[in-house]
């Protein structure tokens, strides 16, 4: 009778823990904010995802907590942008991967070839792949299909939430098309805190120059901004811009500069770079953040 009932309550428990393995939603981590709003949008209530950076972060000066840690390894999945823009998190995605973790990197979904180069990153690209909507259409299908393979019990709403998303994309590249054509060419001249538009640049044909170089990483000296002034003063740059995740100490002295060799040049406003805005407003959305950016530019260069 002992052995009867010891029997029942083995194919019970093991019933029990097949059931909730299948209700488990997938547990996702990730890193910048661009990157956990696109796995939301894709994977909806499917998945629980934590974010580990905020409104205003820098993922190139971010360093793991042990809470940090402590997620990656209770994550089914770790979804990051890749090209060492989380350059500090390199060594912790490395031990995730030699503890057999599922990692995800954003960039790899897109060809070399239509990359653009850099010297100041490890990967020799220029990691700020997500100012280019056609990059994140790409990278949108990428880990659409990555989610399909790591969940195949949810593959079809994984399938139609990133279909959706990437009609939004589309709708939203028509929109910042029709905005940026107002603008006349000699005037599409972007000045900031850190190179960090370049993608945008090359998508929308502005000449983007930044203080600071491709990394915040790397502090811009006064010759940095000595030439920067001069250059603003040849090109009659109108406006420059500060970034939310950058301290706006370095363009002000830019501002300041200009000044000096008799040229007024305002701040044109904040732009979001490295990191979306602030939770429960527009800006906290990828499609928003760049709404706001590409107004903010438009109108300061008109």
């Amino acid at each position: 009778m002992k052995k009867y009932i010891l029997l029942v309550f083995l194919i019970t428990s093991i019933s029990c823990q097949q059931k909730a393995k299948k209700n488990k939603k997938l547990q996702v981590v990730t890193t910048t904010t661009m990157i956990t709003d696109l796995v939301k949008n894709i994977g909806g209530d499917k998945i629980d995802i934590q974010g580990l950076m905020g409104a205003g972060v820098d993922p190139h000066l971010y360093k793991a907590s042990e809470g940090d840690v402590s997620k990656f390894f209770n994550a089914d999945v770790i979804v990051y942008n890749g090209l060492h823009l989380e350059g500090k998190l390199e060594d912790v995605f490395e031990k995730m991967r030699q503890q057999n973790k599922q990692t995800i990197a954003a960039s790899d979904a897109l060809d070399t070839a239509t990359l653009i180069g850099s010297e100041y990153f490890a990967s020799n690209y220029d990691p700020h792949i997500w100012f280019s909507i056609t990059n994140w259409e790409i990278i949108t299908q990428y880990i659409t299909d990555k989610l399909c393979e790591l969940d195949a019990e949810n593959a079809t709403t994984y399938k139609i939430n990133g279909a959706n998303y990437l009609k939004t994309l589309a709708s939203l590249k028509v929109a910042i098309t029709a905005q940026v054509n107002s603008l006349p060419i000699e005037k599409r001249i972007l000045v900031t805190a850190h190179d960090a538009f370049n993608y945008f640049g090359k998508e929308f044909q502005f000449n983007v120059v930044g203080l600071q170089g491709l990394s915040t990483a790397t502090e811009a000296g006064v010759q940095d901004v000595r030439r920067l002034a001069s250059f603003i003063e040849e090109k009659n740059v109108k406006a420059i811009f500060v970034e939310s995740s950058v301290p706006k100490r370095t363009v002000e002295a830019l501002q300041e500069a200009v000044r000096a060799k008799g040229k007024e040049v305002s701040i044109g406003g904040t732009l979001y770079s490295d990191a979306l805005g602030s939770k429960g407003t527009a800006e906290a959305t990828y499609v928003g953040m760049y709404k706001h950016n590409v107004k903010i530019i438009v109108s300061a260069l008109k």
